[in-house]
């Protein structure tokens, strides 16, 4: 959810998003994330945020019932005997996703270069051992 009241706050004191960042002490690029309601904004930050601004914390956060990616839901099962096992889920973004598929696509093909290495080495070692 996008954070509207904390947006028009801070453009109303003429604040950027690289100025909360910094006094954050985060990336202006993680404090978008947090404005456009992809990462939750902490307490804390909540706090800091407020102070800078010169408000209080009420008038500028707003939570959404649909949190992303920090809360997990359970799907629980109960089985024959009654015991209950849970599968957790997570909201991850997109690009995350496709930053993780393309780093096993390097890692298989690593994987398949080390078996051919592995192939050929064993050839060497098998005709070394014929001398």
């Amino acid at each position: 959810m996008v954070k509207e009241k904390l947006i028009k706050k801070r453009n109303e004191k003429d604040f950027t998003q690289k100025d909360l960042a910094e006094y954050l002490n985060i990336s202006q690029t993680q404090y978008s994330r947090k404005e456009k309601g992809e990462v939750e904004i902490s307490e804390e930050e909540w706090e800091r945020i407020s102070k800078l601004l010169e408000t209080e914390v009420e008038e500028i956060k707003e939570t959404s019932d649909n949190k992303n990616i920090t809360n997990y839901f359970e799907n629980t099962i109960t089985s024959n005997n009654g015991s209950i096992s849970g599968n957790y889920y997570c909201n991850v973004p997109e690009f995350l996703l496709e930053n993780q598929k393309e780093l096993i696509e390097m890692l298989k093909k690593e994987n398949r270069q080390k078996d051919t290495e592995i192939e050929l080495l064993k050839k060497r070692i098998e005709e070394l051992e014929k001398r």
